[in-house]
């Protein structure tokens, strides 16, 4: 619990009975007087810890006391209870929000978890002959007896492709993650179980478009009002881009509002357009700028509160956005999730693109493939062609694909053994993209970003970066209510007329500013090709070279790679941060706690 006190500093709680204990740390966000938790019913047999918000709870309370049930508090958290009491496991169906939460059956012997629709929420465990730990975040786990931390191969070598550990996996051997959308069961004889209760699918219908931006508009509305609710003060992250200008917008039409945003000295700083931004929709603005200083001085402590290596850039820029934001405000709103529903990333246009030879039978386009692979590299219409020639299914793993197999055998030490036994990136995306055999190429796209790059990346770094300051991000793009409509729309009203978010743009018109519409999305456009071509890079290779990153990478490959990065030939950035990210982690998790083992066996 001490461990994490940065998610939970205002109040704590501890339930010891034989053989269970439940510890919490508390961040005071409604019922600031009586949330306190562990919080159990009347007779102290159903007992709960509970991260996240539930913000449907009060017409819940309300359907409970219908039948019956008697409240305390006038917390969410004990909404869940009754619930859980009511309903068994399928309260989780009844919930609308962002929870990991841990149920304590006494009656039955019995331990109920589960983690929400999208993941927002972290839920991590570890299991052994007789034992079961729970936590919110891996390094309280760390703390156990014989939990040493080791490095799971299989995952450095997906994490070496997609800039992050898929679930249920973690980097560290013998912690996984229960996935979103699951519930997690444990009995009094240890046996387990893990069982999905809700899929994010797509079910496309033909219905004009005017219902569809009407719809959005509404829906979108009721979210972020829903999200609003709380006890504490709360603001908005505002960035150049559509998403978090939408929410902001509706924010302010509730109520005053504080927004915060974060740039880089530059021609791509965000601040500059979200300073005009903000002062259209007339809020309090906050923003700050990062210099490339306070970027590296504060790359250790945002990957020891990352838990796990996630070697996207902006992870960093959002540490120090929620610094900021957490200087004024305990909560903030957020638009993560709005691409993923309504088709937003500029790769989705991408089968529009390559549809003039899509037609073609696939020999002739194997056969177009096969001759696109001896041109030489660079020469215009060969990567179009390439592309053009491989299955969606081999050629998209979501937003991000940082090494090649390829590229990975050269890299790893006896990386040939491992890459032929592991489960390598598509075998993990042909699950999803199995159950989407009768979708257009688009909403199969936004399916495996759903299911991996939104809680692998976006999400993991959105709360570890946020709770690092003691603050709670929430996401109303990412509402079961708001993914019940956006399921719905057609791919050829998410993209049109090669727009991303067509539909979601249309609905934003008059409450998003004319300026921000229809600009193309940036992220944090984080200047890292031209901090590696110069003295960061040598940092970089000589921090690989210190550690123990020999024993995983041919750093001769590593070096090669920077060299053709600093002559222009390549850009290596996004290679060489990941690497570098695993480097500092490995030295905080994996290096630290084994010169902590042997200065204790020293001591003894």
């Amino acid at each position: 619990m001490d461990t994490i006190v940065h998610r939970g500093p205002d109040d704590s709680g501890i339930l010891l009975e034989d053989g269970i204990g439940l510890g919490f740390r508390r961040l005071s966000i409604i019922d600031l007087e009586d949330g306190r938790q562990p919080l159990g019913n009347e007779d102290g047999t159903v007992w709960i810890v509970f991260n996240g918000e539930i913000y449907n709870y009060k017409a819940l309370r309300e359907r409970l006391e219908g039948h019956g049930h008697t409240f305390r508090t006038k917390s969410d958290t004990e909404v869940i209870v009754h619930l859980y009491e009511q309903y068994g496991e399928d309260c989780v169906r009844h919930l609308r929000g962002m929870f990991a939460f841990v149920i304590w059956d006494a009656r039955r012997r019995r331990l109920f978890g589960a983690r929400d629709h999208f993941g927002i929420k972290p839920f991590y465990y570890r299991k052994d002959a007789d034992r079961f730990a729970f936590a919110s975040e891996i390094k309280s786990l760390l703390l156990m007896e014989d939990a040493a931390p080791a490095v799971r191969l299989e995952s450095l070598a997906n994490y070496l492709t997609f800039q992050y550990v898929p679930e249920p996996h973690t980097m560290f051997e013998g912690v996984r993650k229960l996935p979103p959308a699951h519930v997690i069961v444990l009995d009094e004889n240890g046996d387990m179980a893990v069982r999905r209760y809700w899929e994010p699918v797509f079910e496309p219908e033909n219905r004009p478009l005017s219902y569809y931006v009407e719809a959005v508009r509404a829906a979108l509305d009721d979210s972020v009002v829903h999200h609003m609710q709380s006890d504490v003060h709360r603001g908005c992250f505002l960035s150049s881009g559509i998403d978090s200008t939408a929410v902001a917008a509706i924010m302010r039409s509730k109520e005053p509002i504080r927004t915060f945003s974060v740039g880089f000295e530059g021609p791509n700083n965000e601040a500059e357009i979200a300073r005009r931004t903000a002062a259209a929709l007339g809020t309090e603005h906050f923003e700050r700028i990062i210099a490339e200083e306070d970027y590296f001085a504060s790359l250790p402590k945002a990957v020891w509160h990352q838990d796990e290596p996630v070697a996207d850039p902006s992870a960093i820029a959002l540490y120090h956005l929620a610094r900021l934001a957490r200087e004024h405000v305990t909560v903030v709103l957020s638009g993560e999730g709005a691409d993923e529903l309504f088709g937003g990333y500029r790769i989705y246009r991408e089968p529009l693109a390559l549809r003039p030879l899509a037609w073609l039978p696939e020999p002739l386009r194997l056969l177009l493939g096969r001759i696109a692979r001896r041109l030489p590299e660079g020469l215009p219409g060969r990567n179009y062609l390439l592309r053009a020639a491989t299955p969606l299914e081999y050629r998209f793993l979501g937003n991000a694909r940082i090494f090649s197999e390829e590229a990975k055998l050269e890299l790893i030490k006896g990386g040939r053994e491992l890459l032929e036994r592991y489960e390598n990136p598509w075998q993990i995306a042909a699950k999803f993209y199995e159950r989407t055999r009768h979708l257009d190429p688009v909403t199969r796209m936004q399916h495996i970003d759903i299911n991996l790059w939104l809680p692998g990346d976006i999400l993991m770094k959105a709360d570890k970066m946020t709770m690092a300051h003691s603050l709670e991000l929430r996401v109303p793009f990412l509402d079961v209510e708001l993914f019940e409509l956006a399921r719905r729309i057609p791919a050829s009203l998410r993209i049109a007329g090669g727009t991303t978010k067509y539909v979601f743009r249309k609905a934003m018109e008059g409450i998003v500013p004319d300026f921000i519409l229809n600009r193309p999305k940036l992220g944090f456009p984080v200047p890292l090709k031209g901090w590696l071509t110069g003295a960061r890079g040598e940092e970089l290779l000589e921090r690989l070279k210190d550690g123990r990153m020999e024993g995983y990478f041919d750093l001769a490959v590593v070096e090669r790679d920077l060299r053709r990065h600093q002559r222009g030939e390549a850009d290596c950035s996004r290679k060489l941060w990941t690497l570098y990210i695993f480097a500092l982690w490995h030295e905080i998790f994996v290096e630290e706690a084994a010169r902590s083992e042997l200065a204790a066996a020293g001591g003894r």
